[in-house]
């Protein structure tokens, strides 16, 4: 056995509907600007551009129950309510066509979103990172094994039972199986790995005391309080 100068991490893993196994998680990637209502209100174009890439950190997840304590350095913190695809397998190079038989299920998640730092960064041409790959900004609901088809139906969050985002995944721009394909042509991926798929429009701020839920049909829900 190895000896480690301090204690290794946890690992992150991500409850499975209806079972007691866990699911251990790999890394996060998540897919920018995949509905089209949303990539207007944030300023872009009707010409979809190929799927765009950022990632959090695993340890990033917020797992189901759980309360997201509101994000330092901002004032103007934002939720993306998004499904997550949940891989079981990996690969490189992945064919579209043999894209979803990577897939071990679904969840329904939030991404976190520094909106104001997002906006200082892309107006000086900076990464990402300090907006998107913050401590508690993934939270999501338990992972609901999946074959066949993925889910098209209703994708909504509201914030203290106002509506705020109401749309289907049936409108995203890129589907799953393309998402992932062009994803294995950045990354080999790999069992554990989760994607972020993008969210509808309607995003907006949340201020501590907020109650946030979210669901997608036929996937889960999942809810939780900033704190």
């Amino acid at each position: 056995m190895p000896s480690y100068v301090f204690d290794p991490p946890a690992q992150p893993a991500v409850p499975i509907l209806g079972e007691a196994a866990l699911f251990p998680v790999r890394r996060i990637l998540c897919v920018g600007r995949n509905y089209a209502a949303h990539r207007r209100e944030m300023g872009g174009g009707d010409d979809p551009d190929p799927p765009f890439f950022f990632s959090k950190p695993a340890d990033a997840l917020v797992l189901p129950g759980a309360d997201v304590p509101y994000a330092s350095m901002t004032s103007n913190l934002h939720f993306e309510m998004e499904l997550v695809v949940a891989l079981g397998s990996g690969g490189a190079e992945v064919p579209v066509a043999d894209a979803l038989g990577l897939v071990f299920g679904y969840a329904a998640g939030v991404d976190l979103t520094r909106r104001d730092l997002q906006s200082a960064y892309r107006d000086k041409g900076q990464p990402w990172e300090g907006a998107k790959a913050f401590d508690f900004s993934a939270p999501i609901s338990p992972i609901k094994r999946w074959s066949g088809a993925p889910p098209q139906g209703r994708i909504a969050l509201s914030v203290n039972g106002t509506t705020k985002q109401n749309s289907v995944v049936a409108d995203m721009i890129w589907n799953v199986a393309a998402i992932i394909a062009e994803a294995s042509k950045l990354w080999r991926l790999a069992p554990g790995d989760l994607i972020y798929t993008g969210t509808p429009d309607g995003v907006g701020p949340v201020v501590k005391g907020d109650l946030v839920e979210g669901e997608i049909e036929d996937v889960g829900a999942l809810r939780f309080k900033i704190t």
